[in-house]
């Protein structure tokens, strides 16, 4: 058996419109302290996302309605947590292309049927681990790092007076280099602290949206770049 979960009881909303695997995900869920709410249509998933309270979604590629990829968009685009909410793909789907749009899309996990029970819901409670620390701080403060401020509970970072408005994966990368100034991080650390991801995309990935970072620190009145590119190693920051 997996050790029991330290953190508070997590909502799981899982969207699958096959009865039989809904049934197992959902049993081996709630055999390990989930609570978990079941929907069948991209559709509903949304509506109940967007009136309830969940911690993570677990969702299904081949939906009959708009498809787990359309949801998953639709999703990242809601306004404050809802839109951060943590995406594991649940699918039959095993070619790396769909893998990739994924996991660019926004999802955090992308599990293969059929899937080990088990495994599934490590994966899950390692994702919960991971959105639960990063989003902690100390009273919801703002932290001052050199010239920058992050909010850690809420996902903000400034960057002197200057809010930056940063996407769920250019915060991810920004709070990873903030957490640990000077050190220089591979692309693969930075994706393992922000989001999972297939090693043959973490180049690409990573490098985007350090260059968004970048054009986003300049517009807030940065001349020198903080963000210090280290060839064939990876990425340090200069608070």
């Amino acid at each position: 058996m997996l050790p029991p979960m330290t953190e508070p009881v997590a909502r799981v909303l899982v969207v699958e419109d096959e009865a039989a695997i809904a049934e197992t995900v959902l049993y081996a869920l709630r055999s390990e302290g989930f609570a978990a709410t079941h929907c069948l249509l991209g559709g509903q998933a949304l509506q109940q996302l967007e009136e309830g309270t969940f911690d993570l979604v677990m969702l299904d590629v081949g939906l009959p309605d708009l498809g787990g990829f359309e949801v998953c968009r639709r999703l990242r685009a809601l306004p404050g947590a809802v839109g951060q909410l943590p995406v594991i793909f649940l699918t039959a789907r095993n070619d790396e292309v769909d893998r990739v749009m994924g996991l660019e899309l926004g999802a955090d996990d992308y599990v293969t049927k059929p899937f080990s029970p088990r495994e599934l819901v490590a994966r899950v409670r390692a994702r919960l681990r991971r959105s639960w620390v990063a989003g902690t701080a100390p009273d919801g403060r703002w932290q001052q790092q050199g010239t920058f401020h992050i909010d850690r509970q809420g996902r903000r970072i400034r960057y002197g007076e200057q809010l930056l408005d940063l996407t769920r994966y250019e915060y991810a990368l920004l709070a990873a280099l903030l957490q640990r100034p000077g050190a220089i991080l591979s692309r693969a650390q930075l994706m393992d602290r922000g989001w999972d991801a297939s090693a043959d995309s973490a180049d690409r990935t990573v490098d985007t949206h350090i260059k968004t970072l970048r054009a986003k620190l300049r517009s807030a009145g940065a001349t020198d770049d903080p963000i210090r590119t280290h060839r064939g190693v990876g990425y340090a920051l200069e608070a």
